[in-house]
């Protein structure tokens, strides 16, 4: 299924795989307001949909957005509270870079009515799609797995100090899905030493992880916000390489078998 805004593959599957910021597009009606640095969309997870792709393989629901996050960010609540409180974040419309930089030419910032058109044109169409896609699959199987993708340059100090892990998994401190499957998972990255991983660090889960996985009603969600160095250049211009995708997939393809195989207690 492919709509103006995002391409669906239904699986038959239990795991619903979103990866919200792979999108690159700018509608042309909006490109007058960025700086000419904005428009090349630097804070892209970069080639998500092509290093996922095998998911569908496997009987993986796939969604895929077009638009930039630079739009609106699909992983904020339309709400537009921060994240991570406390430190430097980016809004539900970002106004800045990952380095702190503006996005916007001074005076075209969107004010709170192009904000909300935006949620209502774009965010809230794949929110009712994720919704839709995990009742689809709770009705099917007796429960649900929700994979939210990400990726990231290792380090940016603006958003946080040092470099991180290759690997970030991220479970809302341990509330978004059952311990079992928040332990499976683990294991799966400490089953091997190439690269480093954590739970729950920095990154414990954006809001698609915090408001749609709810063990309780049989929806886990679970995030992973894996390092671009872990399979591309993450100096411009951000090129795929092939050496280390190809190295990295085995791991993600185990992740994605513990997902579609792992069935709650």
């Amino acid at each position: 299924m492919t709509s103006d805004l995002f391409t669906l593959h239904r699986g038959s599957g239990t795991l619903l795989l979103s990866m919200p910021h792979v999108g690159t597009e700018i509608p042309a009606d909006q490109r007058h307001r960025y700086t000419a640095r904005a428009l090349a969309v630097e804070d892209t997870d970069w080639f998500l949909d092509r290093l996922y792709a095998f998911a569908a393989e496997f009987g993986a629901t796939l969604i895929v957005p077009r638009y930039s996050r630079y739009l609106v960010d699909l992983n904020r609540p339309s709400g537009n509270t921060p994240m991570y409180a406390g430190q430097n974040n980016t809004e539900l419309c970002p106004t800045r870079h990952f380095t702190g930089e503006p996005i916007y030419l001074a005076g075209q910032a969107p004010d709170e009515a192009e904000i909300q058109r935006r949620v209502g044109t774009y965010w809230r169409p794949y929110h009712d799609a994720l919704r839709a896609e995990l009742m689809r699959l709770k009705n099917r199987h007796g429960h649900a797995v929700l994979f939210d993708a990400h990726s990231i340059k290792s380090e940016l100090p603006w958003l946080f100090e040092g470099s991180l892990p290759h690997m970030n998994l991220g479970t809302a401190g341990g509330t978004s899905c059952a311990p079992a499957l928040r332990d499976a998972l683990a294991r799966v990255f400490g089953a091997q030493t190439h690269y480093s991983h954590v739970v729950d660090g920095r990154f414990k889960g954006g809001h698609i992880t915090r408001h749609f996985g709810q063990p309780q009603d049989g929806i886990h969600a679970v995030q992973l916000e894996m390092c671009w160095r872990a399979y591309m250049d993450e100096a411009p211009p951000y090129r795929w390489n092939e050496a280390r995708a190809a190295e990295v997939t085995p791991l993600l393809r185990t992740l994605v078998q513990t997902l579609l195989a792992w069935r709650p207690k």
